[in-house]
C-alpha cells in the first residue's frame, strides 16, 4: 500500500501553505467572543473563500470545490499548523450544513449554503434552555402552526456567538401531546426577525460570545423547516453527531499547541522543573490523533 500523497494532492498542499504564508496578516489574532475579534474572524472567513479554501469538499455551486476527502485532511492539517483559528462560521458549515445536506430540500441548499460559505450569514446554535441542557428532549419553547408557516415562542440559552450571529437554528415543540422525543420540529430563523431578542451572556473575561435568545411570537416561514414537521429529533441527532466529531476532524490543531509549547520551553532554556508536564501535553496531542488516523 502507497501511502505517499499523489501529485494533485501534493500540489495542492503547497497552494495551500503557500496561501497560508501570504496571508498570514489576516489570520485573526483575538477571540471571536467579543465584538472587534467576531469581525476580524468574519473577514477571515470571507478571505478562505476568496481563494476557493472555505469548504472545498461542498459543490462547486454552493462555494465549494468539489475536493475529495482527502483535501480537506491536508487543508485542516495545515491551516491549523500554521497557528490559524478556529472559523467563525463553524456552527454553520460544521453543523448545519452536514445536516441539510442529509435533511434538507434543495431549495434550502441553494438559498442558505453560499452564504454560509462566505461568511455573509453566521449562524447561531440555539439548542440549551435555562431547564433543558444536556437533557435536549425536554426543552420547553414551542412552534404553533399557523398559516404559511409557524409562531416560535420560548428562550433559548448558551448560544455560541449568538450576539454577532445572523441566523439561528434549533428545536421547539410543536406537539406537546405526544412523546417527548416526538412532536420536535427542527426551525432556522432570522436572529433580527421581529419578536427576536438577543441578551449577550457576559463571561468571566468580559466577552459576550454566549448570548440569550428571547422569541415572542417570531413568524418563520414553511420552508424554514429542516426535514418533516414533527420529526425534527431525527435531523437534531445529525447536527448532535457532527459536533460531537469535531475535535476528532480537526487533532491538528492539537498538535499545533503542544508543538508550540514544546518549542516555548525550549526557547526558556528548557527548565527541567516543566519538563514532565510539557513532555505529558506533547503524547496527548500526539494520542488524539490516533481515533481520527
Amino acid at each position: 500500500m502507497d501511502l505517499n500523497f499523489d501529485d494533485e494532492t501534493l500540489a495542492f498542499q503547497a497552494e495551500v501553505r503557500e496561501f497560508l504564508a501570504a496571508n498570514a496578516a489576516s489570520i485573526p489574532t483575538k477571540s471571536y467572543d467579543n465584538a472587534e475579534g467576531f469581525a476580524q474572524h468574519r473577514y477571515w472567513d470571507r478571505v478562505l473563500f476568496d481563494a476557493g479554501l472555505s469548504v472545498i469538499t461542498w459543490p462547486a455551486k454552493y462555494g465549494g470545490r468539489d475536493a475529495p476527502l482527502l483535501h480537506w485532511i491536508v487543508f485542516e492539517e495545515e491551516y491549523f499548523r500554521a497557528g490559524a483559528p478556529g472559523r467563525a462560521s463553524a456552527n454553520g458549515t460544521s453543523m448545519l450544513a452536514p445536516t441539510l445536506f442529509a435533511h434538507g430540500t434543495a431549495e434550502q441548499l441553494d438559498r442558505i449554503l453560499p452564504k454560509m460559505a462566505s461568511g455573509e450569514q453566521i449562524w447561531a446554535q440555539a439548542w440549551s434552555e435555562p431547564e433543558s441542557g444536556s437533557d435536549l428532549a425536554s426543552l420547553r419553547s414551542t412552534a404553533s402552526k399557523v398559516d404559511g408557516g409557524w409562531l416560535l415562542n420560548g428562550q433559548k440559552i448558551w448560544s455560541s456567538r449568538a450576539p454577532f450571529a445572523d441566523m439561528g437554528f434549533g428545536l421547539f415543540r410543536s406537539d406537546p401531546a405526544v412523546e417527548r422525543h416526538r412532536g420536535l420540529t427542527y426551525f432556522m430563523f432570522d436572529l433580527k426577525a421581529k419578536g427576536v431578542t438577543v441578551r449577550p451572556i457576559a463571561q468571566l473575561g468580559g466577552d459576550t460570545g454566549f448570548g440569550e435568545i428571547f422569541l415572542d411570537d417570531v413568524f418563520v416561514p414553511d420552508r424554514d423547516v429542516i426535514g418533516a414537521p414533527n420529526d425534527g429529533w431525527r435531523a437534531a441527532m445529525s447536527t448532535s453527531s457532527n459536533e460531537r466529531g469535531m475535535s476528532l476532524r480537526s487533532p491538528a490543531r492539537f498538535l499545533a499547541s503542544a508543538e508550540r509549547l514544546v518549542q516555548l520551553w525550549k526557547d526558556r532554556g528548557s527548565p527541567p522543573e516543566f519538563a514532565d508536564r510539557v513532555a505529558d501535553a506533547w503524547i496527548k496531542a500526539q494520542a488524539g490523533c490516533r481515533p481520527s488516523a
